[in-house]
């Protein structure tokens, strides 16, 4: 199972290619108390069960732990969209309602986010395929390299200076902790270039070439 990662732009949880909130994100967000939902979701677990269909809970509804200001584990749950849609139904008023739309519409922002960020994942193949075609005797660099250039394209810094800047791993993959704006960007100028490389062996120009690519399309987006 791969690493669960929250998102800094949505504050939505991402594994596996699927979002999630958590219980506490939940309890914080419509003022309750986080035993209280922990409460309701287990409830829910059993009327699941004995309407005979657990297998809804079992899909949208994931115990795990984490550790508070003591240092000790608690018990806490992460929901997918239906998980959550499930639980905030007994929420009842107006600003519960605020809190149901906002809930939604980052679900819905996160899931454009994860399409964007598996097409960077499935296309990465054809990437390092272009990448060792254009070179006699392919090196470990040439792959950096070339990633590395999109990212100062469009977030003006290597992956390497991302992590230090904003407190992640070394080594992790940063994509997860892009925003849904620069995951696309990545996704598109990565396309383009598996196109250059073939096409462009200098790779100064390639840069270049992207780079006032990048500028065209962002002020399509602005406009």
């Amino acid at each position: 199972m791969s690493k669960l990662i929250l998102n800094p732009e949505f504050n939505l949880y991402e594994r596996n290619g699927q979002a999630f909130c958590s219980s506490r994100q939940v309890a914080e967000s419509f003022n309750k108390r986080h035993d209280h939902v922990l409460r309701d979701i287990s409830n829910s677990l059993s009327v699941f069960k004995e309407i005979g269909d657990p297998k809804f809970g079992e899909t949208n509804f994931m115990f795990t732990t984490y550790k508070d200001s003591q240092n000790k584990r608690q018990p806490e749950v992460l929901m997918t969209r239906d998980g959550f849609s499930y639980i905030a139904m007994g929420f009842n008023g107006k600003k519960a309602a605020r809190f149901k739309i906002t809930y939604i519409k980052r679900f819905n922002d996160m899931e454009a986010f994860i399409k964007s960020l598996l097409a960077t994942k499935m296309e990465f193949p054809a990437f390092t395929d272009a990448i060792m075609a254009a070179h006699e005797e392919p090196k470990h660099y040439h792959f950096s390299n070339e990633i590395n250039m999109i990212y100062r394209i469009v977030l003006g810094v290597d992956a390497k200076k991302f992590r230090e800047e904003n407190g992640i791993e070394k080594g992790a993959v940063i994509k997860p902790y892009l925003s849904l704006e620069q995951i696309k960007a990545i996704e598109t100028l990565q396309r383009v270039d598996i196109g250059l490389i073939v096409a462009i062996s200098d790779f100064q120009q390639r840069k270049e070439t992207l780079a006032g690519y990048f500028e065209r399309i962002k002020r399509k987006w602005i406009a």
